[in-house]
């Protein structure tokens, strides 16, 4: 008796050919999102390792924004936000939040009058199970136009070349309006002062199917109190994390979300571009942060704030940043995980 039946051993040659095929097409595909075939090609891993400051990376940290503290407390939905999304975080009521005030720095230990850029991620809960997180910031409009130019940015800035930065400006002209930003707008001694901007377009869809590409901001009900940089650094290295913690022991503190509706025609695919303040805004509830916790400890401390993590109802638009920050967060949340060891907890016992 043959050892395959007639025809058996083709069907069995062929199946293997196609698993091989497969694997291999799959091997190609994971190749080169790697960037393995394209050496030039931007990828998650070159940006986070972009990010890194002299020296090396801070091991068990955030490879950015390294530098922060977290919060707990809810979202106060006024229902206004229904017209523009079917998403149940606008239906009317409250909604609990974890949270992370943090600088824009890949140094856990910058002193705070150091770092110009102030941030806060946010995780929003519904009882459907669905989650809104976001990583919002204080510029009203990025630095840059695109994930490639941010990139060219990080080694422009850590290049020793003379003329790095004046090459990278010249070839990215909308820079320059950045720095002026960081050079002339206020400084405040609090993160409870700051308006944090979501910077990214992204789509909201209502119960009727209409898409509506929004950019939203977290307007604080606190007034802000202008502190020159000077008098700032004097009130020692890790001011920002006392004051907050001292503010809100006092009563909570808040902050109005408003949602802006782009116009036809608006840039949706590039955050350096503000759009004019005429556009339509609504008004869809209130961030209220009711508890301060040291990050070791903190409910913050494993979230990833993924900005692509949206609730039914919202989805990303033509910008591509937020797919671009999505994976290097992911390649950032493995790489502090992994070094869990290397994590200089405050408290004895502490565990992430």
């Amino acid at each position: 008796m043959p050892l395959f039946p007639e025809g058996s051993f083709r069907r069995s040659f062929d199946r293997l050919v196609l698993i091989a095929g497969v694997i291999g097409a799959s091997a190609m595909i994971f190749a080169y999102a790697a960037g393995w075939l394209s050496p030039q090609r931007l990828t998650p891993q070159r940006l986070v390792a972009a990010l890194a400051p002299p020296g090396a990376p801070a091991l068990g940290h955030r490879r950015n924004h390294a530098k922060g503290v977290c919060f707990s407390g809810a979202f106060e939905a006024n229902g206004n936000g229904a017209t523009l999304s079917r998403a149940r975080v606008f239906t009317q009521g409250r909604y609990p939040v974890h949270g992370r005030f943090n600088l824009g720095t890949p140094n856990p230990d910058a002193a705070d009058a150091t770092v110009r850029v102030r941030g806060m991620g946010l995780q929003i809960m519904t009882p459907d199970g669905q989650e809104w997180r976001m990583a919002v910031i204080d510029p009203p409009f990025f630095a840059v136009s695109s994930p490639q130019a941010f990139h060219e940015l990080l080694l422009a800035s850590a290049s020793k070349e003379p003329n790095a930065m004046k090459n990278f400006i010249v070839a990215n002209p909308e820079f320059a309006k950045f720095v002026d930003w960081a050079k002339t707008a206020p400084w405040t001694a609090s993160f409870g002062e700051e308006r944090y901007n979501s910077l990214d377009s992204f789509v909201f869809t209502d119960n009727s199917d209409v898409d509506r590409t929004v950019r939203w901001s977290l307007l604080p009900s606190q007034t802000p109190v202008a502190v020159a940089q000077a008098d700032l650094a004097k009130r020692g290295p890790d001011f920002l994390e006392k004051e907050i913690a001292a503010r809100v022991q006092n009563g909570p503190v808040r902050w109005t979300m408003m949602v802006t509706v782009a116009n036809p025609g608006d840039r949706t695919n590039d955050p350096s571009k503000a759009w004019p303040e005429d556009r339509h805004a609504v008004e869809v509830g209130t961030l209220v942060v009711n508890q301060i916790e040291a990050e070791a400890d903190g409910p913050c401390r494993d979230i990833n704030f993924d900005p692509t993590v949206l609730p039914d109802g919202m989805r990303t638009s033509d910008d591509p940043f937020p797919a671009a920050r999505s994976s290097a967060y992911r390649v950032s949340y493995d790489l502090r995980t992994a070094e869990t060891k290397d994590y200089p907890f405050k408290v004895t016992g502490a565990k992430p």
